[in-house]
């Protein structure tokens, strides 16, 4: 155990910016405190196999970490939400924050979901997605109008309902709001983004 995490320690530090790393330098095995190895090895052996994203940082509260993990863990891997709406509604949270690294990781996800480039490339540069689907358009105008209004329409609300459910609404209400403490996190926390990322995150005037 101790050989995995010092290993997925060892990538976290390569990865780091210098700057990032003042914020919240990556721990060693040795640094951690039981509850932080706890977490850390709850983490990495699950599904996610990695402290990447903003698991570096929640190790600093490691009780609140776990609970996020946990909810993250059915977001990302046992939500009612279809896989590409899923990973659409990420991306639309990345897009909110300018959360660059969230986009890095998620847009391949996505894409591999069923989400057409075409739709995320629009959404990358601000634009209201041309020739989304029905059920992707009742999923980017509830996103969309919740955090801009701080609510939804009775139509937004009819729209996603009628394709997801009234468990697929409030699914798709935790999927953001996952994403949104995630998104500051990252931003916080000044994770990089790989230079050679996939279609990098243009910051837009105005955007968080």
């Amino acid at each position: 155990m101790r050989w995995l995490v010092g290993a997925l320690f060892a990538g976290i530090f390569m990865s780091t910016s210098a700057h990032a790393a003042e914020r919240f330098p990556a721990l060693s095995p040795d640094q951690m405190t039981p509850a932080q190895k706890a977490l850390a090895d709850k983490i990495t052996l699950g599904p996610r196999k990695s402290l990447g994203g903003p698991f570096n940082a929640w190790l600093r509260s490691p009780a609140l970490g776990d609970r996020m993990q946990a909810v993250g863990e059915y977001i990302r891997f046992n939500s009612s939400l279809p896989r590409h709406l899923n990973e659409f509604a990420i991306l639309i949270t990345a897009r909110a924050w300018n959360a660059k690294y969230e986009w890095y990781a998620h847009y391949p996800l996505a894409l591999q979901a069923g989400l057409r480039a075409q739709v995320a490339a629009d959404l990358a540069q601000g634009l209201r997605p041309r020739s989304m689907t029905t059920e992707e358009a009742a999923v980017y105008d509830f996103c969309t109008e919740l955090r801009r209004d701080k609510r939804v329409s009775d139509a937004t609300f009819a729209a996603v309902k009628s394709h997801l459910g009234e468990q697929g609404v409030i699914d798709l209400i935790a999927v953001s709001g996952y994403y949104d403490l995630v998104s500051m996190t990252l931003n916080v926390a000044e994770v990089p983004t790989p230079a050679d990322g996939a279609l990098a995150l243009p910051d837009l005037e105005g955007s968080k």
